[in-house]
């Protein structure tokens, strides 16, 4: 294989395992599932408290006014705090309530127990080699986002 069909698989596998992930706690979660979009913002907020909206529309590379409608929703849920920056006050800086600390926990915590059982069921060795990787999709992660 060329390095470009590596890329390829290795783009269109990470999709299906995210997809397939997604799909997973969905499931699980039933009728209390969470959009991915609305995961993703408080997953964002829960790794930078105190993020703005224009902060998380760039994270997120969503448009301002999505976020900020996403933003209203889970504000209204009881699941994010908005806050006016003393300094600036036409920006809102985002923080988790208590109740967007649990969902974010019971959300990982879930994810968690879908990998570990799928997991369970590979060989020793292609666990070793997912643990043996992270590393590198971690590093390649950050140059993505920094292009």
């Amino acid at each position: 294989m060329t390095p470009l069909s590596h890329a390829v698989d290795l783009s269109c596998t990470v999709g299906r395992l995210q997809r397939a992930l997604r799909r997973a706690s969905a499931r699980a979660a039933g009728d209390s599932a969470l959009s991915n979009a609305k995961v993703e913002l408080l997953l964002a907020v829960g790794r930078q408290p105190g993020i703005s909206v224009k902060e998380v529309a760039t994270v997120l590379c969503a448009a301002a006014n999505t976020v900020s409608t996403l933003v209203g929703d889970l504000a209204e849920a009881g699941l994010l705090l908005r806050e006016r920056d003393p300094g600036n006050r036409r920006v809102v800086r985002l923080a988790l309530t208590e109740d967007g600390r649990t969902t974010i926990s019971d959300y990982q915590d879930q994810r968690r127990q879908i990998i570990s059982a799928a997991a369970a069921r590979l060989a020793e060795a292609d666990r070793a080699d997912i643990e043996r990787v992270l590393p590198a999709l971690h590093r390649l992660l950050e140059v993505i986002e920094r292009s």
